[in-house]
């Protein structure tokens, strides 16, 4: 593109994320971070969208995945664990153990992550292996973290699932939170504010559509800037092959031998796209 080229581009993105936020801005008592590093446009742009949204949203943005903008803009580095995190204790389980030590390696990895942050930063991001299967196994201590993040299960499925199992467990919903983060645009954020906010805490982690929305924005029409989806995940650990499952059967991640493995182990309840058998 030439330069008055990209003053349209640019001009059209910007109109785009400016609509965006006059939207949250009338959603009370939102809470919103930036979690659109990994697939963002350029970091200028990210930086770009960061500021925006600092100045016009006020306390409801509460923060960046990013660290560095956190710093560089005084804002809160916001984020959970991650799938790596699960992925890797599951593998070493999986060299020195036997299927139950697979199996509760997912709340070791919890049970660690508390200890190191000494009873802070407890949202915890149950799919990696399924998240029916873990909360429907989880240990008693499990109830006295802050909250969930729903990320590849169906966003309103996953919060029906999450009150469901707070209520079986005599947890009032309200005194809990659930994360929405993912692939989230302005018209998602609005239908999960407006469908849970008064029967829980809620919270979003905004990504891709944040920080990448060029959709529509190239002055000939091209789709050379649209975004694609980036997925970064652990091969390996010690030498043997890593795997996750998620909440969508299709996106299970490693070798097949390995993935069927993991799946005879943990099951299949409750994911999207599972084959039922016949």
């Amino acid at each position: 593109m030439n330069e008055f080229e990209l003053d349209i581009f640019y001009a059209r993105a910007k109109e785009k994320l400016w609509n965006k936020i006059e939207k949250l801005r009338k959603l009370p008592d939102l809470k919103i971070a930036d979690f659109g590093t990994r697939r963002r446009h350029s970091f200028l742009w990210q930086e770009y969208t960061v500021q925006a949204m600092k100045s016009e949203l006020g306390a409801a943005f509460v923060g960046t995945s990013n660290t560095y903008l956190a710093f560089k803009h005084d804002l809160e580095a916001i984020g959970t664990n991650a799938h790596e995190l699960a992925m890797v204790l599951a593998t070493l389980a999986r060299i020195n153990g036997n299927e139950q030590d697979l199996k509760q390696s997912q709340y070791k990895v919890l049970d660690l992550w508390q200890q190191t942050y000494d009873g802070s930063l407890l949202v915890m991001l149950p799919d990696t292996f399924g998240t029916t299967q873990f909360l429907r196994d989880a240990p008693k201590w499990v109830e006295g973290w802050t909250g969930l993040r729903a990320d590849s299960k169906e966003p309103v499925e996953a919060g029906e699932e999450y009150i469901a199992w707070l209520t079986s467990r005599n947890i009032d919903p309200k005194t809990k939170l659930i994360l929405f983060s993912d692939g989230l645009d302005i018209d998602d954020i609005c239908k999960l504010y407006y469908g849970f906010s008064a029967r829980i805490r809620t919270a979003f982690g905004w990504g891709t559509l944040l920080t990448n929305d060029f959709r529509g924005c190239h002055p000939r029409n091209l789709k050379d800037f649209d975004p694609i989806s980036l997925v970064c995940k652990v091969s390996e650990a010690e030498g043997h092959a890593a795997v996750k499952l998620s909440d969508n059967y299709t996106k299970a991640t490693g070798p097949i031998d390995e993935v069927e493995y993991y799946r005879s182990v943990f099951g299949i309840e409750g994911l999207a796209n599972a084959p039922v058998s016949v």
